[in-house]
């Protein structure tokens, strides 16, 4: 009995370590509540050096395991803080520096982060559109 309520104990302990926020970036709830520990662990290092402009690991980031549907909404809501986070003008300077076959996929999950994320934070969805809010990203997006 001792064994399992040690095992109990150690298991929330872990889960209760992941975090829904990096550096001010929100996880949004679905795809927190969808990841494990390591998943959690992975994206937070991920959220990191993407502000600091590595374009690995934005690459990284949009290619994450989100389980798709409302996941795939809060990863753009990610994509799209750390877009307003570094600003437009990095942001696209690192989108055109990486290959065309690695931009599919961010298009999607920017027009999502921007329609259903809360990027100014003020409790409610942006409904944003991207080509009005990071223009020149969508022109080089959609080269």
């Amino acid at each position: 009995m001792k064994k399992i309520l040690s095992l109990f104990l150690i298991s929330i302990s872990i889960v209760s370590c992941k975090s829904d926020k990096v550096n001010g970036v929100v996880i949004g709830d679905t795809l927190f509540a969808h990841q494990s520990f390591s998943e959690n662990q992975k994206m937070k290092k991920l959220i990191s050096k993407a502000l600091t402009k590595d374009k690995n690991a934005i690459i990284e980031l949009k290619d994450f395991p989100n389980g798709g549907a409302a996941s795939g909404y809060d990863l753009g809501y990610v994509l799209t803080q750390i877009i307003y986070r570094i600003g437009e003008k990095d942001f696209a300077k690192i989108i055109s520096e990486i290959p065309k076959s690695e931009r599919k996929g961010f298009v999607g999950f920017i027009m999502v982060g921007l329609e259903y994320g809360d990027n100014d934070y003020d409790g409610k969805r942006d409904n944003k559109r991207m080509e009005s809010e990071f223009p020149k990203l969508n022109e080089i997006l959609n080269e």
